[in-house]
């Protein structure tokens, strides 16, 4: 079964992608700290061609075989990521990189472009979604900082990401929209197992 979270910055993705993955044993696949990856590959003058990024089933995310997991918190790679991902070359090339990841195997997979781009077939969709102010407390409350930048800092990611000409950040249709604002991860994670439940159901029948 794959499962395809999206969502834009700060919606809680990462959060519920790990907590799923965990209680159902699947793979967890974080796309855009892959995108980051590749943001350290640039900064350290290695081509598109010459990047391998893989996922290993205990979360560490490898470069060209090196566990670069630590660096990937560094916020210059945060710009540069996002960057990256409006190149359509760029995007190509992890978009392939995430399929060959998700081949064969149960995974839950999060970012901007999952259910509409890398997984449109996935059986199960999520849309993640939290107000501006939510989402800026939630990041504030994670990496420190003044509120109003970081208000500013994510309307800016939001822009980027839901106008970019390539695999804008938009929900899929068939895809179900959850709104997190006022609910603790946990409530979010027995909701989207409360999907599962009925989508196994379902593709049993």
């Amino acid at each position: 079964m794959k499962i395809a979270i999206d969502g834009p910055a700060a919606a809680g993705k990462t959060t519920l992608g790990k907590r799923l993955a965990q209680a159902l044993g699947f793979l967890f696949v974080p796309t855009g700290a892959m995108y980051r990856a590749a943001a350290l590959a640039f900064q350290r003058g290695l081509r598109l061609e010459d990047i391998d990024i893989t996922v290993t089933e205990s979360g560490k995310i490898l470069l060209n075989g090196e566990d670069v997991t630590a660096l990937l918190s560094n916020p210059e790679l945060d710009e540069l990521s996002s960057v990256l991902s409006a190149d359509s070359r760029v995007r190509e090339r992890l978009v392939a990189l995430q399929r060959k990841i998700a081949e064969g195997r149960d995974v839950v997979m999060e970012g901007r472009d999952i259910g509409t781009v890398v997984l449109p077939d996935a059986e199960l969709k999520i849309f993640l979604w939290a107000t501006l102010e939510e989402r800026a407390r939630r990041r504030q409350r994670e990496q420190g900082g003044r509120l109003e930048e970081i208000l500013e800092a994510i309307r800016r990611r939001d822009e980027r990401d839901s106008t970019r000409a390539c695999s804008p950040l938009k929900p899929a249709p068939d895809a179900v929209f959850l709104d997190t604002t006022d609910k603790t991860p946990e409530e979010v994670l027995k909701e989207v197992l409360k999907m599962v439940e009925e989508r196994r159901a379902r593709m049993d029948r």
